[in-house]
């Protein structure tokens, strides 16, 4: 594919224009989408219908919704016949499915059309071409836009895959032909491994999806993941809003993105650029677009840019949408309204161009000291760190519970600034300022990430946060500095908050003469005393090298301490029997209470249900030997395999699980002994 054989505009003077009168839109999904919709239909003048399930009747989105309708069952927002009845009950227009659910899902766009209401998405032939990850390769290589080498035949028989998998070569990548997300995806990386992965994968796609078909491709050994945002309309106009990096992703799933993407050449993004724009003429496409490349950074062309391969077409809107807001100026959900209403693009291609830098990091509830196991609870606290450039986009609030239901994102932490290092400077400080409790989160492995030197230099590919495990673990040490920040935070009321001289002389008065903290780092014990020294000013004692600083408070978890003339900014939260202070993206939680002795005589161990889920495969009997990692069972849960493995060697005493049986979040499943 020549750079020059594709007009990025793709103009065409003169079509016919039927622009669709639309005063109310239904939107087919919840939570932070829902919410983003809702935002701008309502500046546009368009009044709003959320549908809900049970477990969303209380959510932000259905409160922000002109009306709302509650939709029965377990699968909601996966029943087209009710959502087409609520539309049509509520006198919508246009049904706007956000993404995921029913997005991408060309049946629901057939029967909008039937019913005479607007679907703001894609036409529903331009669907079914990307639906499937085979027949979306397919269309790419007959319009000249590069893919990977691999198979994507129809003959699914393990005899015919294990023989194309042997002439592909290894490593190969086994894909599931649906879906996206990371869900049945198997990395491959010698023969013996192939039939187990190849059915994990038909496993995960089926259950995910409903198709256990699957695709095999050449797996690149170090990848970088670069989408382009594309629009096109019904004028036979189309452009792109130029490309994001979403290279930082664990276990397939993104973790942070940003846009620009880092230290491509200026003819490599224009080339990227033109092979998006042909892959929506290619198909007929119109709205908004994503055209997913993988980039080989092991393979170079004459003017040692890595080649690149077509990797799959999402037909929606991408969740990390807003950094190509941020970088643009453009309001995406107001374009892609817009088209579905007969409108040309509001831009032409040359009317486009980049401003700064943005970045946007997934805040999970999830516990990466436990292999990014979803966590589930109700959230007790939950505040954001503002400041310039700095944008949340959330469906949650503080008393909402995040269940096995849906996707437990908590929000999307969006950082925007004029240059790449203002941006992460200003996401590390959004997630230091970020305080959620009631549950695990991801919060403090996302501000480590974004500080690491390697990221900063934009050093990324798909593997990155595997080779930088280490770095990216929790820290194993506890600094002075530290220990003081917690100590400061415990120990000063939050009287201090009052800055008028009333407020500090009446806390001056009535001030214990010295407030003594205790600590603990793991079984380290630190005790610490604090003695007011006049105005801001603290004595403390216990704590080497330390012997008087001034602090100030700079909000209700924010503090600001004078080391000599160096100042040191922290965040403290305290919780139950614990306190997590964060600095410059680190942070340290540390107890409260002396910790509990821990019972491991013997190398004995508990292997515990992590979470609720469905037991897909026992691997051990009892009396079995077993080594540290090998594998004991595969769980079930958010629609993702979990493998678990035993932590200490030993001999399985007992199983109290089979095959087929749903478990509790803490319930007992292997013993070992």
């Amino acid at each position: 594919m020549a750079a020059d054989d594709v007009r990025l505009d793709g103009r065409s003077e003169g079509l016919p224009a039927e622009v669709r009168d639309m005063q109310k839109i239904l939107i087919a999904n919840r939570g932070e989408i829902a919410r983003r919709i809702i935002r701008t239909a309502h500046r546009m003048g368009i009044a709003t219908v959320a549908v809900h399930s049970a477990a969303d009747a209380h959510a932000p989105f259905v409160r922000e919704a002109g009306q709302a309708v509650p939709l029965a069952g377990d699968r909601a927002y996966l029943d087209m016949d009710a959502i087409i009845a609520a539309a049509k009950r509520t006198g919508a227009d246009a049904i706007h499915p956000g993404y995921g659910f029913l997005s991408e899902n060309a049946d629901f766009a057939k029967a909008l059309k039937k019913a005479g209401i607007i679907f703001i998405g894609p036409p529903e032939s331009a669907m079914r071409v990307m639906a499937l990850k085979d027949t979306a390769k397919a269309a790419m290589n007959k319009a000249g836009v590069p893919i990977t080498p691999g198979y994507q035949g129809t003959d699914q028989s393990l005899v015919r895959l294990q023989k194309t998998a042997e002439g592909v070569g290894f490593p190969l990548l086994i894909k599931a032909v649906a879906g996206g997300g990371g869900k049945g995806m198997r990395a491959v990386h010698s023969a013996d491994e192939f039939q187990e992965a190849l059915m994990a994968a038909q496993r995960e796609g089926e259950t995910a999806f409903g198709n256990a078909g699957v695709m095999l491709e050449k797996l690149i050994q170090r990848p970088r993941h670069v989408e382009v945002q594309l629009f096109a309309d019904s004028h036979g106009n189309a452009v792109h809003l130029f490309e994001r990096d979403c290279s930082l992703q664990r276990r397939h799933q993104k973790v942070i993105e940003e846009a620009p993407a880092p230290g491509l050449s200026d003819q490599l993004r224009h080339t990227l650029g033109v092979a998006a724009v042909t892959a929506a003429h290619a198909i007929g496409y119109q709205g908004a677009g994503t055209v997913e490349f993988i980039l080989d950074l092991d393979t170079v062309d004459l003017h040692g840019d890595p080649a690149f391969y077509f990797m799959e077409m999402n037909t929606r809107l991408q969740v990390e949408h807003p950094v190509t807001e941020c970088i643009t100026g453009e309001d995406l959900v107001e374009w892609q309204i817009r088209v579905a209403r007969g409108e040309p693009l509001p831009k032409k291609q040359d009317e486009l161009s980049v401003n700064g830098w943005a970045m946007e990091a997934r805040l999970y509830a999830e516990d990466p000291d436990s292999g990014f196991l979803p966590a589930t609870g109700t959230i007790s606290t939950l505040e954001f760190g503002a400041g310039p450039g700095v944008r949340i986009d959330t469906g949650v609030e503080t008393g909402s519970r995040i269940g096995l239901d849906y996707d437990p994102m908590i929000a999307k932490v969006i950082a925007h600034g004029a240059t790449r290092e203002q941006a992460i400077d200003r996401l590390v400080g959004a997630l230091d300022a970020t305080i959620v409790t009631g549950l695990k989160c991801n919060r403090a492995f996302l501000a480590r990430l974004a500080d690491t030197k390697a990221f900063r230099a934009g050093e990324v590919d798909t593997g990155f946060i595997a080779r930088h495990a280490a770095e990216l673990a929790a820290p194993g040490l506890c600094p002075a500095p530290v220990l003081l920040a917690a100590a400061l935070g415990l120990g000063l009321p939050q009287d201090e908050l009052r800055n008028t001289l009333f407020g500090t002389l009446n806390f001056r008065m009535n001030v214990a003469a010295e407030t003594h903290v205790r600590l603990w780092w793991g079984d380290e014990r630190h005790a610490l005393t604090l003695r007011a020294a006049g105005g801001p000013r603290w004595r403390i004692g216990g704590l080497a090298g330390v012997g008087e600083v001034a602090v100030t408070r700079t909000g209700a978890y924010g503090l600001s301490i004078d080391l000599g003339g160096q100042l040191m900014p922290a965040t403290v939260v305290a919780g139950d029997g614990i306190v997590d202070v964060r600095m410059a993206g680190q942070s340290w939680t540390l107890g409260t209470r002396p910790p509990r002795t821990k019972d491991v005589g013997g190398g004995h161990a508990h292997m515990i249900a992590p979470m609720p889920g469905r037991v897909l495969a026992v691997d051990v009997t009892p009396g079995q030997a077993v080594a540290e990692g090998d594998r004991l069972l595969v769980l079930e849960a958010m629609k993702m395999e979990h493998r678990l493995t035993a932590r200490v060697a030993g001999t399985v005493q007992t199983v109290h699980v089979a095959v087929g049986d749903q478990v509790a979040d803490g319930m007992m499943l292997v013993e070992i002994g």
